[in-house]
């Protein structure tokens, strides 16, 4: 039960996505061939950490892309103070590499 959440939300974040300058989006198969391989750190998890940062914030959209050979999951969260922020994390490792409020 937990893993099918964990999917759905994967699924739900992809049907979220958009396009991003030169970095290029993972479509749905490949992303989930990844998360099932043990290879994606979880957007629940990373969902997570953005929370721990935003506490109350909300998911308005996310992204998994491929920049320079490097997984990037792309977080944009609404926080309780109704700012826009972008968090990047590295979609392996789960670091945190931006932590931005959105323009």
């Amino acid at each position: 039960m937990r893993h099918a959440k964990a999917l759905r939300n994967l699924l739900l974040a992809f049907a979220l996505t958009a396009a991003a300058g030169s970095a290029h989006d993972l479509d749905q198969d490949e992303a989930l061939r990844l998360r099932r391989s043990g290879e994606l750190q979880s957007l629940e998890s990373l969902l997570a950490a953005a929370r721990a940062r935003h506490p109350g914030a909300t998911l308005l959209e996310a992204d998994l892309e491929s920049e320079h050979d490097r997984l990037i999951y792309e977080l944009e969260v609404l926080t309780r103070e109704g700012t826009v922020r972008e968090l990047e994390f590295d979609a392996r490792s789960g670091e945190l590499l931006k932590d931005e409020e959105e323009d």
